[in-house]
């Protein structure tokens, strides 16, 4: 679920790309929508999220958000948190009120938020441009983006952007077996002054929390 997450919000790179067959039409799109993101100093946004199975019968609804500083982020999702300072990761677990903490190696090609709404398409897909669309008053682009690595377990991304805004409306994920994601933001604020303390796990907070760290 959170690696879907990470893939689309925004909201999901490490392989090479052949990116003389992507759509440099597409690749414009992209490219505005990671230079507009960078000229924010923070990000708060809400999300919608929608599990289908392949016949398209909804399997759940859930709603989220993330906030966004730098290299830091904060999210919450169902009964999950994850807190990073940038150099630390907390993912705490409500449910079980269980936190895992692990170092965040920048060198590692994982996906992080900040990431997914800069230049992961560059390392990770194939991108195409379909067209345009009005969903209400918003036009929307949409590209269709195909891994590079067969082995993953989706084999398509469907990215909207808000052409006037340039930024990241919607991410449909298809998995291969045949589940489909969808996350849609619903709200966004830029540039607020967010304290570096939300970005950090403050076991106080959380009375009788077990700690499993695999630093």
């Amino acid at each position: 679920m959170m690696r879907s997450l990470y893939l689309a919000i925004g909201l999901l790179g490490s392989m090479a790309v052949t990116a003389q067959k992507s759509d440099p039409e597409a690749k414009k799109v992209l490219d505005a929508v990671s230079a507009k993101f960078k000229t924010y100093t923070s990000v708060q946004a809400g999300f919608s999220y929608k599990v289908e199975d392949s016949k398209g019968k909804v399997q759940s609804n859930k709603t989220g958000s993330i906030t966004m500083k730098g290299n830091k982020y904060k999210v919450n999702f169902g009964t999950t948190e994850i807190f990073c300072d940038g150099k630390t990761v907390w993912s705490y677990d409500k449910s079980s009120n269980e936190v895992t903490i692990d170092n965040l190696d920048a060198s590692s090609g994982k996906l992080t938020p900040q990431k997914l709404f800069t230049n992961f398409y560059d390392k990770d897909f194939l991108y195409l441009l379909n067209g345009e669309k009005k969903l209400g008053a918003k036009t929307v682009q949409e590209i269709e983006m195909t891994p590079t690595d067969k082995s993953k377990a989706f084999h398509k991304v469907y990215l909207q952007v808000d052409k006037a805004a340039k930024t990241i409306y919607s991410t449909k994920v298809l998995e291969n077996s045949g589940n489909r994601f969808t996350y849609t933001v619903t709200t966004m604020k830029t540039n607020a002054a967010v304290a570096d303390a939300l970005f950090t796990f403050d076991k106080k907070k959380y009375p009788g929390v077990e700690e499993v760290d695999l630093r």
